[in-house]
């Protein structure tokens, strides 16, 4: 017998994204900072130069010309998010919390994705992705967030 303690599951487990690097930050608020054309161009410029960067993707789907731009670019950003998820542990099934601000490009890519969906008639797409994002985070993504 061992004696070593026992380590029970307290539930689902919570995946927690990595941080961007600080270059890659800095660039995407300087971008950000622009204005109209300006900042959609500095935006995809940041994305092209770090395309795994996801709240790169998920500014980009807001900032999109039209509702096909914008589902091109938030579903880019929830695949490369579930793609890290992956490689950070996620298995598949846990939370993966709007508390945690490294989380919020993912989230806001899944989200985004789902209200495009909605906006092209892609209703069962825009149900799967409202479904996920309370699979992920109950507590839900705070308005205008």
């Amino acid at each position: 017998m061992s004696d070593s303690p026992v380590q029970f599951s307290t539930g689902l487990p919570t995946t927690v994204l990595p941080a961007p690097s600080s270059d890659d930050a800095e660039r995407l608020a300087s971008a950000l900072e622009l204005e109209g054309d300006e900042r959609r161009r500095a935006v995809a410029e940041v994305v092209a130069a770090s395309p795994r960067l996801l709240a790169g993707w998920a500014e980009l789907g807001d900032l999109g010309r039209d509702t096909i731009e914008r589902y091109a670019a938030y579903r880019v950003g929830y695949h490369r998010g579930l793609d890290t998820l992956r490689a950070n542990g996620w298995r598949g099934s846990g939370y993966v919390r709007w508390s945690e601000p490294t989380n919020h490009g993912f989230l806001r890519s899944l989200r985004g994705l789902g209200a495009m969906a909605a906006e092209i008639g892609e209703t069962d797409e825009a149900e799967r992705c409202e479904q996920f994002l309370l699979q992920l985070d109950p507590s839900g993504i705070p308005d205008g967030a």
